[in-house]
């Protein structure tokens, strides 16, 4: 593995297989379960972005606004036997399990996690159920396709985003985890494919003017919803700086004058990348 993979296998990586048979039993629960899917965290996406617990606080797979508690398993998990088993035979010690769907045209803006969250060690996992070569996670410039038969670990603390382009819809298994032994153990070789990881074109000065520009021609015509969208993708599609998209966003409601919206925004970019200053 290369420097630039090693370095990003802090971020996000690959660890241990998980066999075929049994995720596959996990996929057709996931996909016929009658989940009661929940949309939250409305902030950080377009729409399209789905969630039902099957470890939490209370047991009520409807309650899936993330916390820190000694997870149980929720009434869906009882429906769910391979999954149950999956999760029993991890051995971890669970913070919160859910299942996310990202829906095709689906994404889920950049941010950062865990910043409300007790400081203490913990862990986000991903287990793909259901995914596509369109649906992608990207981090420090660089598209991941999360591809299946693998658990993953994501460091959701680097700022993040991910985007289900084409569909079908993406489904993953996700758990959070509180640092142990166990944890250790199934981490201990870290690794990324280079077929998974491919970095972003930079965008020079010239292009974010163009793109800027375009938003500028749309707000204008009363198209500012998608104006602002349009810029938000922007971090799919190139490798920019942290935060640039809002950056982007803000300036182009100053350029119309909207100072209310520019300052909405800035303080969202505060907000989702969790930044202090």
């Amino acid at each position: 593995m290369d420097s630039t993979l090693t370095a990003l296998a802090g971020q996000i990586a690959q660890l241990d297989a998980v066999d075929s048979a049994q995720l596959e039993r996990m996929r057709h629960e996931a996909l016929t379960a009658q989940a009661p899917w929940k949309a939250e965290y409305g902030a950080y996406q377009s729409g399209g972005w789905w969630t039902t617990s099957l470890m939490n606080a209370s047991g009520d797979a409807a309650d899936v606004t993330i916390g820190d508690c000694a997870a149980r398993p929720t009434n869906l998990l009882g429906k769910m036997p391979a999954t149950a088993a999956f999760l029993a035979d991890l051995g971890l010690n669970f913070m919160w399990v859910r299942l996310a769907r990202l829906e095709g045209n689906a994404f889920l803006w950049e941010h950062r996690d865990y910043d409300e969250l007790d400081q203490v060690e913990r862990h986000r996992l991903h287990i793909p159920l259901h995914t596509n070569s369109s649906a992608f996670l990207v981090t420090s410039g660089t598209k991941v396709h999360m591809a299946g038969g693998r658990i993953w670990r994501l460091t959701p603390t680097y700022a993040h985003g991910v985007c289900n382009l084409l569909g079908p819809d993406r489904i993953h298994l996700i758990a959070d985890v509180y640092a142990d032994d166990t944890y250790r153990r199934l981490a201990r070789r870290p690794a990324l494919h280079p077929a998974v990881a491919e970095p972003l074109p930079t965008a020079d000065q010239t292009v974010l003017a163009e793109r800027l520009e375009t938003a500028r021609n749309m707000a204008t015509l009363g198209y500012t919803e998608a104006a602002e969208r349009m810029l938000l993708r922007l971090f799919y599609t190139y490798a920019l700086p942290e935060g640039t998209a809002y950056d982007l966003i803000a300036e182009l409601h100053t350029s119309l004058g909207d100072m209310e919206a520019a300052t909405r925004w800035t303080a969202a970019k505060r907000r989702l990348l969790a930044l202090t200053a």
